[in-house]
């Protein structure tokens, strides 16, 4: 019980707005407002309006009101609000009594206050008056303190008294808000000794103090923004510069979002018709429908699945520096509510710009017994319904469907998990993870060190973080875990601490995966869910450096020689391999020698197309050969008389592309032979040849080459 009472009773359960009622705040935000807007059947001659421009006043009051509007919304309980308003004294315009938790109280009490008198004393009108009303007020009991202390009885200390504090004001300087921060902090600290004696009172146990200085549009800002900073155990202070007019507006709405854990959600093409207005251009489409935009607040705990499963949506909405918003679509078949939808989640809801007639239209709707759908936008594959729009007892909520496996059915296996019906998980490289980060029990006197208890749950804490810096669960989603070249990279630089030969592994690695790249070794990607052989060799090679990278980037602000270990993987990647470097240069060398030799190729075009046709004339005499050509009379000739006889390369080539001009292949060809020729000296029988022939046992007709003929036939018969 205790435990939720600390819970409930945060810094957003007590808001106090002190707004600055001084005379400078009269002066205007010179932010012009469009006042005549009929300017379709006006008369000729008569002279529009001015555009008129809303007081720094009117901005705050604006502002908070809205931040209180869009809180009540989503909390109705325990979330409470206190409006100060601060000139020459302090007025508290509310208590935190449930009944006066409502904007028509805050509304008539600022209708009462009015607006600053420009003509009153600055001298007499001071922020601080509030500011110490504020504290005083943060030490008074709520209903619901009150409630759960009588609950707790003996541990009705336990119940936390925090609140928030949120000055709207126009600072002159730095200085000026150190002085606030200053006087904030020594209220705190009298007020909790005076509480510390009362039974009506509690001490603040913490306090955020939130500065707005608002300034008119144009001016100069004289004060800069500070992110929170804490001044005492009790205070914590931060600092915003806005301009006023529509900036002021957007900065309370992205702190109410801060404050009280909400998220953004879009609802995109609403269909509606619209209706004759006086705008010239919904005259125009009176009879068409329209889709429209409804941007939405809620708890964030709406898009716990969206976190899950990596689903969702997100782009930027009007103010992209300050937040985002998720975007749901606007499913046509609408619902019944008497139709039952597995939810496992029900929060209120509250339109951001209320007085839009689109978020009117959508909340009519719903106030009157829809239920709307609300899809997920994707580009491919079946759609995912994952909320629902719909109203109980007078009040919107923002359903949050199951789009994952149910709790009702049967547990999934180890291989399927959250992600579905996923079968690839790296449940052994999981194991050897589970081994490495295991945690044992540890005497006090073991690890006591400096006074700390906690030194090796902080130790494995920080082991682990490091170790799951970048660790893909799905095996098709990682190709270097995959690899065993890498492993003695992976599993050192999760390391606090590299050592010299820790360092020089993980080079070595580097150079590994460098020469299985020049040898064109393949990698173990994965095709799953591909078409085709999947991405090419290159491809494969870019996605693994790529992976390498951000594993080794996860961890170069561990120590230095980490970050030498990725200098080493970017100048390995930098660099292109030796054979790449000896292919370029042959290219250059081989495009010099083509442009040398393309003149001498085109000069000698025609003498190799006559030599061309004399090849020709010599190949049709080889196809039909004489009596005179074939030697039968040889003994040791190992072709038979009706064989034709063996044509040269040399010969070939150049006759088979005799038919028409020379072919870039032909000459080429032609080139090499040419070169090679040059290369060796010419065979003896080629030279003295007549007509590429070369006559063969010439000295068998000599004298004594008729008495060795006789004797070969005699032997033979």
């Amino acid at each position: 019980m205790s435990e939720g009472a600390m819970k409930i009773f945060s810094e957003s359960h007590k808001t106090v707005f002190v707004v600055d009622h001084c005379p400078y705040m009269a002066e205007s935000c010179r932010q012009h407002v469009e006042f005549d807007m009929l300017t379709k059947n006006r008369t000729q001659g008569i002279i529009p309006l001015a555009a008129i421009s809303k007081s720094l006043w009117t901005c705050v009051v604006e502002s908070a009101m809205e931040y209180c509007r869009i809180m009540y919304d989503i909390y109705p309980f325990k979330k409470l609000v206190n409006f100060i308003v601060s000139d020459s004294c302090s007025r508290i315009l509310n208590s935190w009594a449930h009944e006066d938790q409502n904007l028509q109280e805050l509304m008539e009490a600022l209708a009462l206050i009015g607006p600053p008198n420009p003509r009153a004393d600055p001298e007499c009108c001071s922020i601080l008056h509030g500011l110490v009303a504020a504290v005083e007020t943060l030490c008074k009991i709520t209903d619901y303190q009150h409630e759960s202390r009588t609950l707790l009885l003996e541990n009705a200390e336990r119940v936390a008294n925090r609140g928030r504090i949120i000055c709207l004001t126009n600072a002159k300087s730095d200085s000026h808000v150190q002085m606030l921060e200053e006087c904030v902090n020594e209220t705190i600290h009298d007020q909790n000794k005076l509480a510390a004696g009362s039974d009506h009172l509690m001490q603040i146990q913490k306090c955020e103090l939130v500065l707005i200085h608002t300034f008119p549009v144009g001016d100069d800002s004289l004060v800069s923004d500070r992110p929170r900073k804490e001044l005492s155990p009790v205070l914590t202070s931060e600092v915003h510069s806005v301009r006023a007019g529509r900036h002021l507006a957007t900065k309370l709405n992205h702190l109410v979002q801060l404050h009280f854990d909400l998220a953004s959600t879009t609802i995109t093409n609403i269909p509606m018709k619209p209706t004759l207005t006086v705008c010239d251009q919904e005259e125009q489409h009176a009879n068409t429908s329209a889709n429209y935009d409804v941007e939405l607040l809620h708890h964030k705990e709406a898009h716990v699945e969206f976190a899950k499963s990596g689903e969702g949506h997100v782009s930027n909405s009007r103010e992209p520096s300050l937040k985002e918003t998720v975007t749901l679509k606007w499913c046509t078949p609408r619902t019944n509510s008497v139709e039952l939808h597995y939810c496992i989640g029900a929060f209120r809801i509250s339109p951001v710009d209320v007085n839009s007639r689109p978020s009117s239209c959508l909340t009519n709707f719903l106030l009157n017994g829809r239920s709307v759908l609300l899809e997920q936008p994707r580009k491919s594959g079946s759609k995912v319904i994952s909320h629902m729009l719909s109203s109980h007892g007078g009040e919107i909520f923002l359903h949050t469907l199951s789009s994952s496996r149910s709790i009702l059915e049967d547990p999934p296996s180890i291989s399927e998990g959250c992600g579905g019906r996923v079968t690839d998980y790296r449940i052994t490289d999981f194991g050897e993870f589970m081994k490495e980060n295991r945690l044992m029990p540890v005497t006090e006197s073991r690890y006591q060190m400096d006074g700390a208890l906690d030194v090796p749950l902080g130790r494995a804490k920080d082991q682990l973080e490091r170790y799951t810096r970048y660790w893909p669960m799905i095996i098709s989603q990682t190709t270097i875990f995959n690899m065993q070249a890498v492993v003695p990279l992976a599993n050192v630089i999760v390391k606090e601490s590299l050592t010299e030969d820790d360092m020089l592994n993980c080079q070595k690695t580097i150079y590994n995966l460098v020469d299985m790249e020049r040898k064109n070794d393949p990698l173990p990607i994965s095709t799953a869910g591909t078409r085709g052989k999947g991405p090419k060799r290159d491809e494969q090679y870019r996605i693994m450096w790529n992976e390498l990278e951000t594993l080794v980037r996860a961890h170069i602000a561990t120590s230095d020689k980490h970050q030498r270990v990725l200098e080493c993987l970017l100048a390995c990647r930098s660099k292109p391999p030796e054979e790449e470097e000896r292919k370029k240069r042959g290219r250059k060398r081989e495009d010099k020698e083509d442009k040398s030799e393309k003149a001498s190729k085109e000069h000698d075009h025609e003498k190799k197309w006559q030599e061309s046709e004399r090849l020709k004339s010599i190949e049709r005499e080889k196809e039909e050969p004489t009596e005179a050509e074939v030697i039968k009379d040889s003994p040791d000739s190992p072709e038979p008389p009706n064989k034709k006889p063996r044509i040269s390369v040399e010969d070939v080539a150049p006759a088979e592309k005799s038919k028409g001009p020379m072919s870039l292949l032909a000459l080429w060809t032609t080139r090499i032979h040419t070169a090679n020729s040059r290369k060796h000296q010419e065979f003896y029988g080629r030279l003295n040849s007549v007509n590429n022939k070369a006559e063969l046992y010439q000295h068998l007709k000599e004298e004594n080459g008729s008495e060795s003929v006789e004797n070969g036939k005699a032997s033979r018969q």
